[in-house]
């Protein structure tokens, strides 16, 4: 058995076009049942992780089966998001183990996320195996994938400090918001601006999923066009001192020269929230935002320089993280890789037996037979050992007569090396025995 991953996530492709894949915790387990007979059950084993930032299909089957079901999957995925294959491949990945395993494992412990260790991605990975197995596809080979993987992800937060530093003054940001609002699904985010920076932290607050958010530009059109990357809503700028108090956070960077965000309309929007906190940011050089806003009871204000501070305290314990996750993960690569090469051999394993089996069986049987006619038990058991060890060395003797030259040689150190084990080690101690 193998496995391959794939699927498009924020990496690879726009807001929009990953709304198309989306499947509801609901839709996936008939998804999986609908994928099977499409493949007229030529697929053992099948899982689908559905989250805002990725869909991917991960698919275990024998190795000569996989490359012929990856054109098929990939059909009906985009059939599912009413796209071509072609639109689809453009903004898709194939992997095939063991990057398959790396990438299963990467994303569990939060490595592929928007934001470096979310840890909301390894809830989404244990939902995915649930309805993976209601649907019955699941599966002996993509168990073991996604137990390792969460518990790769578990190594990874106990072991390393992956999750508790910033990857930029955007997810600084958000760090920040986490800990002024008990949950950041719950709140309203404004941002002002449309630029580079304003979309990164767009990206980053958007991997939590906020209640909703708008974006304030001079130019409506940019506006709009970053506004439906993350289906938030659209303003004018003007529009910032009426609309202010229904946000619970603001995060400012344009190129003004002037603060846009004044202390009066502050106050008023204060007054409007009924001092409930107002978390803002202001990344912008020269200010966005009056700095008198800072002394304002209810108004959490961090600057530019403020969250430079905080990621440059974390660069270097960040880095420590990273590396050490990622050895966390080669190691379960490796350990998964290899189990998968031992379930490879099962099937010869089993085969190895019953033939063991049945040559017991009948020696056993003919054993029985002299002992009736009134046979001597030791020459019974005799014949009885002679006839299993010649059932045994028949095959390996038939190949080695059968062989020739460097064949033959070949076969002699293989025969060599099952029959004469311990002859070549020297006679075994009582303990050995």
């Amino acid at each position: 058995m193998s496995v391959i991953a794939l699927g498009l996530n924020h990496t690879t492709a726009p807001l929009d076009l990953r709304g198309r894949f989306a499947f509801t915790p609901q839709q996936l387990a008939p998804a999986l049942q609908g994928l099977r007979e499409r493949l007229a059950r030529a697929l053992p084993e099948a899982a689908l992780l559905s989250t805002c930032n990725r869909t991917e299909l991960y698919v275990a089957a024998e190795q000569g089966q996989l490359p012929s079901l990856v054109a098929p999957a990939l059909e009906w995925l985009a059939q599912h998001g009413r796209v071509s294959t072609e639109q689809l491949q453009a903004h898709s990945y194939v992997l095939a183990q063991p990057d398959a395993a790396r990438h299963a494992f990467r994303v569990a412990a939060g490595l592929d996320s928007m934001v470096l260790g979310e840890p909301q991605i390894l809830g989404q990975m244990k939902q995915a195996m649930r309805q993976a197995d209601a649907a019955g596809t699941l599966g002996r080979t993509l168990h073991q994938l996604f137990q390792r993987s969460f518990a790769v992800a578990k190594d990874v937060r106990s072991s390393t400090e992956i999750g508790a530093h910033s990857i930029s003054m955007a997810a600084a940001a958000v760090r920040l918001a986490g800990q002024l609002f008990e949950d950041l699904r719950d709140i309203r985010v404004l941002f002002v601006g449309a630029g580079e920076m304003i979309e990164l932290v767009a990206t980053h607050f958007a991997a939590r999923a906020p209640r909703a958010m708008a974006i304030a530009n001079r130019t409506l059109e940019r506006g709009e066009k970053l506004a439906g990357r993350f289906g938030a809503q659209v303003l004018r700028l003007a529009d910032l001192p009426q609309c202010l108090h229904e946000y619970d956070a603001v995060v400012s960077c344009t190129a003004s020269s002037l603060p846009i965000i004044g202390l009066g309309a502050v106050k008023s929007a204060l007054k409007a929230r009924r001092h409930k906190p107002l978390f803002m940011v202001d990344l912008a050089v020269p200010r966005d935002i009056e700095a008198e806003v800072a002394s304002l009871p209810d108004v959490y204000l961090y600057t530019v320089d403020d969250l430079s501070l905080l990621v440059q305290s974390a660069g270097q314990k960040r880095q420590a993280a990273v590396a050490q996750a990622e050895a966390i993960i080669d190691a379960g690569v490796q350990s998964f890789s290899h189990w998968l090469d031992q379930r490879a051999t099962v099937p010869l394993i089993q085969a190895l037996q019953a033939q063991a089996d049945d040559w017991r069986q009948a020696e056993i049987a003919r054993a029985r037979k002299l002992l009736a006619k009134g046979a001597d038990i030791d020459s019974v058991l005799e014949a009885l050992s002679r006839g299993m060890a010649q059932k045994m060395l028949h095959g390996p003797l038939a190949e080695l007569h059968a062989s020739d030259g460097a064949q033959r040689l070949q076969m002699a150190q293989t025969v060599s090396r099952l029959f004469l084990r311990q002859r070549s080690r020297g006679p075994a101690s009582d303990d050995q025995r």
